[in-house]
């Protein structure tokens, strides 16, 4: 007689759109039972402020009453703000840290006692090229990234003996809501996009990605067949990275 594997239990933020609404579909499509949370109402969600602590450890109550347990958190949820040197200030900086790198942290310390019982876990956290690449007015989010990268690495050396694995998933350009500009239009399909990154060879594939191709390396990290990778931060960017 073979005996199927369960379900994996996964909680899913920002499922309301972009990278989000792609990760939690394609984990549904591979079987697993997702609990997806987002800031905007919509049904097959539960809506919440991961800026707010209570509201977090609200999430991780209801997820696990849910699901009686947490097999895979994927990190998705979060925001850009510009905040330019000399002009900021750290009210604004903070205000993106709680959604960028406090949110995921503390989402991951209050799964983590449910990952080690059942020693079994997978964490994937959505952080950016940010993280080591900077763009002007861009302090808090290219900061709240690169933190994460590194909580991203402690939490994996703390889960490893727990068969717990951690890993950062780096997105360069993607098609999704954060993308579009004070217009409504796609910063891909700008005439300075095209110009700086396209005709310039900059971006290699010449072409923003797409959420799905974003979900499929979330996939492979958040599933049984991931036995070895950890502690690392994979870069989906066309190439961006590549040059100079």
């Amino acid at each position: 007689m073979i005996l199927l594997k369960r379900e994996l239990r996964t909680l899913v933020t920002g499922v309301a759109s972009g990278i989000g609404r792609s990760v939690a579909s394609s984990l549904r499509d591979r079987g697993d039972i997702v609990f997806g949370v987002d800031y905007q109402s919509g049904e097959g969600w539960l809506k919440a402020d991961l800026s707010i602590a209570a509201e977090r450890e609200r999430i991780m109550q209801m997820a696990l009453h849910e699901l009686g347990a947490i097999d895979v958190l994927v990190n998705v949820a979060g925001i850009f703000r510009p905040t330019p040197f000399g002009e900021s200030t750290i009210k604004d900086w903070q205000s993106v840290w709680e959604v960028n790198l406090e949110a995921p942290i503390d989402l991951m310390s209050q799964a983590f006692s449910s990952m080690k019982a059942q020693n079994f876990g997978r964490v994937v956290n959505i952080t950016s090229v940010h993280a080591k690449l900077s763009r002007q007015d861009a302090l808090a989010y290219d900061v709240g990234k690169a933190g994460l990268e590194a909580a991203t690495r402690s939490f994996a050396l703390a889960g490893a003996e727990f068969g717990i694995l951690a890993n950062s998933l780096a997105p360069g350009f993607v098609r999704t809501q954060m993308s579009l500009n004070e217009s409504g239009i796609d910063e891909a399909d700008t005439e300075e996009f095209r110009l700086q990154y396209i005709e310039s060879g900059r971006l290699p594939l010449r072409r923003a990605s797409q959420p799905e191709e974003i979900a499929e390396a979330v996939l492979f990290l958040s599933g049984r067949s991931n036995t070895y990778i950890t502690g690392q931060t994979i870069t989906i960017d066309g190439g961006l990275t590549a040059t100079f």
